[in-house]
């Protein structure tokens, strides 16, 4: 399976993002819909991992942040029949150490 990562928010499928957190997240499954996209409007940065082949949407990683030096790395979920191939790793790695806040102090609380 070749993956592609993408921080564009457009690209996003907020049908396939709201489906895996509110039946596979074990996190905060209280959020409604309107929740989800208000975060997902206001994530400082929003990362999709994609099915090359397919081009449909495997994985998501939310951020937020000041900007500046620190950030939250929030809601990092893959489709459980997409598991095992790396679509976790990209997704942290592209997050993280290959976006703008590869400098930032992050935080993720499980």
């Amino acid at each position: 399976m070749e993956l592609i990562a993408d921080d564009d928010p457009a690209r996003i499928d907020r049908e396939w993002v709201w489906r895996m957190l509110s039946t596979e997240a074990y996190w905060h499954r209280w959020r409604t819909r309107v929740d989800v996209d208000a975060q997902l409007d206001a994530a400082w940065r929003v990362v999709g991992v994609y099915d090359a082949d397919f081009g449909v949407q495997i994985g998501f990683a939310r951020a937020v942040s000041d900007g500046v030096n620190d950030a939250y790395l929030a809601d990092v979920i893959v489709d459980p029949a997409a598991r095992g191939h790396g679509a976790g790793a990209l997704l942290v790695q592209t997050m993280i150490d290959d976006g703008p806040g590869a400098a930032f102090r992050w935080t993720l609380f499980t």
